[in-house]
């Protein structure tokens, strides 16, 4: 037993813990931010009459429980996207899409997104199309989604491989601001 316990004692720390994989360091991230919300800004794709040129857009990072995160994302008065992460038994994170009517119903458009392809990054986690999105939405099976993050921003992007679009938004983390209400479909 004297043995077994001097042996452990000097093993390298790393060998006795498991290391995080890069998907669950970025997930540890993204929690921290959970409670708090931030203004964006587009840096790529923004268009006249788009929807989002103009709007304030904010992101909150509303819920965070151990496999699921939920970040509601406003578009001036709009509050009907919700972007859901969530992490597997296997470290890899999903992103899906919730849409909701203003009375909370989901909109006929939900749901869509993907899943990282192997654990990603630290800082950036990837996206392709999924299934589901090929079947509900036949032109973006060739999306991609990605978040990037570090001590100062948080984007979120999207890429139609083929084509020429591409959305980003950039989210100060330096500057929280004031919480908002509740997306449409949620209850505080």
């Amino acid at each position: 037993m004297k043995a077994l316990l001097c042996f452990l004692l000097v093993l390298p720390l790393h060998i006795i813990a498991q290391e995080q994989t890069n998907s669950e360091k970025f997930w540890t991230q993204l929690q921290t931010h959970c409670g708090k919300a931030y203004e964006g800004e587009i840096i790529a794709g923004a268009k006249p009459g788009d929807g989002f040129t103009g709007e304030k857009l904010v992101m909150h990072v509303r819920s965070c429980d151990t496999n699921d995160i939920r970040i509601p994302f406003f578009v001036g008065e709009n509050k009907s996207r919700t972007w859901v992460l969530q992490l597997n038994a296997d470290n890899i994170i999903s992103l899906k899409h919730d849409h909701r009517k203003p009375d909370g119903t989901e909109d006929e458009l939900t749901q869509y997104g993907g899943i990282s392809p192997n654990h990603g990054l630290a800082d950036r986690q990837i996206f392709p199309a999924d299934v589901h999105t090929s079947q509900i939405i036949p032109e973006a099976s060739s999306n991609v989604w990605w978040f990037t993050i570090d001590e100062t921003s948080i984007t979120y992007n999207l890429r139609r491989l083929g084509t020429e679009r591409l959305f980003s938004v950039r989210f100060d983390l330096t500057k929280p601001i004031k919480i908002p209400e509740a997306p449409w479909g949620t209850t505080d």
